[in-house]
């Protein structure tokens, strides 16, 4: 499939994005799923014009109702790679299906969403790690587990298997296309029904004690929940992003790479729905000119 451009994250800022590129009359893909918006399962009372608290799923849903309202194609599907080549943008979904623009917007929110169990704070950076894309060189010939339901768990525990010598994938449930778990098989991951409740380590992790009575001996855990983030998605662009996984971004929200925008959580504090909405109508518009300048 072919578009003028491709918003990455269907939260408040990509959803504004969306719409005002739409606007300005270039063809425009949303992709993501609303579940994965930080804003998903909560409620604001202090947003600009609305009364009262607001349920965020109401302003999620709505948010993507109006991108399609204003002629936007939207895929309730979360991007795994990315790559360009000769001035385009190639983004590949879960389904594999793949998508081509002339601009990109990067608007999935940033990563680290923690399990909560103990042993995970005192043990991040001794063998627990959030991003299988940045320290997968340290796993070389180790034993490694990944917990997550989603695509980031699906690619991650894959490319982990070209270094590890073996790779668990922690999964009580998938939310994600069959295509990806069949891949992490086929790479010989193996796949568990069983979660994490407790990381074991002295000064590294040694196992991980799951919540159906077995001990499983690790020398790393990787805590993969959600999609791939902007920053994660970023690296595959070659664009680097910040120590605490933000991208910078100029005033009308490009990156350091031509066609590449960001905008939301992915650009830094505050993380407000006024700021994501409103970083999302820079971006849209701004890219919406750069295709009509390529043009």
């Amino acid at each position: 499939m072919n578009t003028d451009v491709i918003i990455l994250g269907a939260g408040p800022a990509g959803a504004q994005a969306a719409i005002y590129a739409a606007r300005k009359k270039v063809d425009a893909v949303v992709t993501g799923k609303v579940t994965g918006s930080a804003l998903h399962g909560t409620h604001i009372e202090n947003y600009y014009g609305v009364s009262g608290v607001v349920q965020g799923d109401d302003l999620l849903n709505n948010g993507v109702t109006q991108a399609k309202s204003f002629g936007c194609t939207v895929f309730d599907q979360n991007v795994v790679s990315l790559s360009s080549q000769s001035g385009l943008f190639k983004a590949v979904l879960e389904s594999g299906e793949e998508i081509i623009s002339k601009a990109l917007i990067l608007a999935t929110g940033i990563s680290r969403k923690k399990l909560g169990i103990p042993g995970e704070s005192a043990l991040f950076g001794k063998g627990v790690s959030y991003c299988a894309v940045c320290d997968c060189n340290f796993y070389k010939g180790a034993v490694v587990m990944v917990v997550g339901n989603e695509s980031e768990a699906a690619t991650s525990a894959e490319v982990l298997t070209k270094y590890a010598s073996k790779v668990y994938w922690s999964a009580d449930s998938l939310d994600v296309d069959g295509s990806l778990v069949d891949n992490a098989k086929s790479a010989g991951v193996e796949l568990l029904s069983s979660r994490p409740l407790v990381i074991n380590g002295t000064d590294r992790v040694e196992s991980i004690g799951m919540d159906d009575g077995s001990t499983i001996a690790v020398d790393g855990i990787f805590i993969e929940l959600g999609g791939r983030s902007s920053a994660d998605l970023a690296m595959d662009l070659g664009i680097m992003p910040e120590l605490d996984d933000t991208i910078k971004i100029g005033a009308d929200g490009s990156t350091e790479m031509e066609g590449v925008f960001a905008c939301g959580d992915v650009a830094g504090k505050p993380w407000q729905v006024a700021k994501a909405v409103g970083q999302g109508a820079i971006a849209g518009l701004s890219a919406a000119e750069y295709v009509r300048r390529k043009q």
